[in-house]
């Protein structure tokens, strides 16, 4: 393993005299700089995010939701959305690494306009039983725990059928991802609202929920044509598979939601899992690159990253950074916990940046090389 040490041949090294400070006042003049002065900090040993492991009680924040959703209109605010803001990433409003979250909340009988942008995005349901998105055309209902996409480029629009209760949802994004890349558009729909198919929860009805794929269904976008996946049928899944398996050593019992036509990740920049601990189970340590935002489903618990505890139960949200030590603990030694999890680990593996390292059993480390 190299040994990290910025006094070696092969990093820079270079000492500042008066006559280098000098050249550099030249070269800033002429919009220039020396790669050296800068080079040990754009190139470093290991990834260095910005982002900390940060953790939000939703305890906490509902009644903040509902003083927004009396303070400001849904018509006035596009989405009444209440983000979060990791300290080391406000400068691109970012919940970690390059990725955004918040909570978005819907008054009874409230309907959003549709629009579209070149951000991914999706949809993680808290609360409420009147909630539905449209899609493309495709009217979906979603309910509490139930995950849907809003892929980047489609048109897209949100309310809350209920007479008496709010909804509220978990948003995320790849926003500060597009804007980095300087690739983002935002568009109003013409007409202000689609105009929705006479069949409601299509996709759901064409795909069997991801299980069967429709034979002579042609599909040749990057995103997944399923676009909603209820709950039920999730849990179902993970408890099915928690009866013939002890999932993975550092996440448990775990599934990915995907493409059915495809079985790879929803969309091409973000992926999304749920995991399943058994009671009083706790995980092994690991990290990667790749940051990960996550919601508790059900249950409640800790976990440990990078160093530090953070407590969690149903409905917080908490986020890890790429590159932090992570490990899980279900605090109930009688029932399970649930956790859905969104991530950017398309991104990494299509650009062939995904490294994995973790604890084993014996408390070694196993290095895997990049």
């Amino acid at each position: 393993m190299t040994t990290i040490d910025d006094d070696q041949i092969g990093r820079a090294r270079v000492r500042d005299t008066e006559e280098l400070k000098a050249f550099y006042s030249e070269l800033e003049e002429m919009n220039t700089a020396a790669l050296w002065t800068v080079a040990n900090e754009i190139e470093p040993w290991y990834p260095q995010p910005k982002a900390v492991p940060m953790h939000w009680s939703y305890e906490a924040l509902r009644p903040k939701l509902i003083e927004a959703a009396k303070l400001v209109t849904g018509d006035d605010a596009g989405r009444r959305v209440v983000y979060m803001a990791n300290p080391g990433r406000k400068d691109v409003s970012a919940a970690v690494g390059l990725l955004y979250t918040g909570l978005q909340i819907m008054n009874p009988g409230e309907s959003m306009s549709a629009h579209r942008h070149a951000a991914s995005a999706l949809r993680f349901v808290l609360e409420g039983e009147g909630a539905w998105t449209i899609v493309e055309g495709d009217r979906l209902t979603v309910g509490p725990r139930d995950f849907a996409i809003t892929p980047r480029g489609t048109w897209h629009e949100h309310g809350n059928d209920s007479d008496t209760s709010p909804v509220i949802w978990q948003d995320g994004l790849d926003i500060p991802l597009i804007n980095t890349l300087d690739a983002n558009f935002y568009a109003v729909h013409p007409e202000l609202h689609q105009v929705p198919g006479k069949v409601l929860n299509s996709t759901v009805l064409r795909h069997g929920a991801g299980t069967l794929k429709p034979v002579g269904f042609d599909w040749n976008k990057k995103y997944s044509p399923l676009l909603a996946f209820p709950w039920e049928k999730t849990y179902e899944a993970l408890l099915n598979l928690a009866k013939v398996s002890d999932g993975t050593p550092y996440d448990g019992v775990i599934m990915e939601y995907v493409n059915p036509m495809t079985g790879g990740s929803v969309m091409p920049t973000m992926g999304a899992h749920m995991q399943l601990l058994q009671a009083g189970q706790g995980t092994l340590s690991h990290r990667h690159t790749g940051n990960v935002v996550y919601n508790v489903a059900k249950g409640k618990g800790h976990s440990i990253i990078n160093g530090q505890r953070f407590d969690w139960k149903e409905k917080d949200v908490f986020v890890v950074p790429s590159w932090a030590w992570h490990e899980h603990h279900n605090d109930d030694a009688n029932d399970d916990a649930c956790l859905f999890s969104f991530n950017d680990f398309p991104t990494m593996k299509s650009l062939d940046l995904w490294v994995e390292e973790g604890y084993d059993a014996n408390g070694g480390v196993q290095y895997l090389d990049f």
